[in-house]
């Protein structure tokens, strides 16, 4: 059976831009619609959550069928097994991003933030390391973390941008713990999404600024990733982070106000991106 979904979706980040080499274009779009049809599986349309599972499930045994050489069904896995097959990819990342949506449907809250950390480890660090791989620039322990931190931090940012929408969901990806460590109760997050509640209270903004700093430091980590690839790849990663870090500038400016003034890149952003980018790759040569 093949499953087909429309969604549009708002991009924080450039997906296979102009800066990328252009023969790498095709197989980063084809991994791109494989992610971006599996996370809708997960999170859009009307389907229950046995029909989401199942269509995860699908993906899965086509993953496997790739693996013992045989052609998968769906349409969008067999652009992905050419891409495989060209640029010998490990099949791992790929298993473990449907591992990571499987979990959206079945767990709706994280106790710890190592909890959390697990599952960007397994929901956006297999993006980086795929890209890495594609770039033939894998084979460097440094460079494998220094991706994986800049994917957790871009993983992190969308959580809080999309902290009430996810509530609304029944999921949150705010740790247990950190909501303890800064008083903030769930109920208040769903409250106001359903405008249940005047504002964000002063613990949830400190507690979303909180995040906001770890997640700049996180991005700063991994910082020098770019100068360290060099050529059109380092300029499209630097654009990358900067902008998530204008992101989190915009989270901050508004006092860590994500309900009322959800903070998102536009058109107006670009020539600030551009000019950190270049003071990124200034600072990191």
């Amino acid at each position: 059976m093949l499953h087909f979904m429309t969604v549009n979706h708002y991009e924080n980040f450039p997906v296979a831009s102009f800066l990328m080499p252009a023969h790498l274009r095709p197989a980063i779009r084809a991994i791109y619609a494989f992610a971006r049809s599996a996370d809708d599986f997960a999170d859009e349309g009307e389907h229950s959550n046995s029909e989401r599972l199942s269509l995860l499930r699908a993906y899965v045994l086509d993953l496997d069928r790739i693996a013992a050489g045989i052609t998968p069904l769906d349409p969008i896995l067999q652009k992905l097994a050419a891409v495989i097959d060209s640029y010998e990819l490990c099949l791992q990342p790929f298993y473990d991003l449907l591992d990571a949506f499987q979990q959206d449907i079945q767990v709706q809250s994280y106790a710890t933030e190592e909890a959390v950390l697990d599952y960007c480890r397994r929901s956006a660090n297999p993006v980086g390391r795929i890209l890495l791989r594609l770039w033939k620039k894998d084979q460097s322990e440094a460079l494998l973390l220094a991706s994986d931190a800049i994917c957790t931090a871009l993983q992190q940012i969308n959580f809080l941008q999309d902290v009430t929408i996810d509530a609304a969901k029944g999921r949150t990806y705010l740790s247990d713990e950190a909501m303890l460590h800064h008083h903030v109760e769930r109920s208040e997050i769903l409250a106001l999404r359903l405008n249940t509640a005047p504002a964000p209270s002063p613990a949830l903004r400190a507690l979303i600024l909180a995040e906001c700093a770890n997640c700049r430091r996180r991005m700063l980590s991994g910082a020098p990733l770019p100068s360290q690839l060099g050529g059109r790849i380092g300029g499209e990663l630097s654009l990358v982070i900067a902008g998530g870090l204008c992101i989190l500038d915009k989270i901050e400016a508004a006092g860590g106000d994500i309900v009322f003034q959800r903070p998102k890149l536009s058109g107006m952003d670009w020539p600030r991106l551009a000019w950190q980018a270049w003071v990124l790759g200034f600072k990191y040569p």
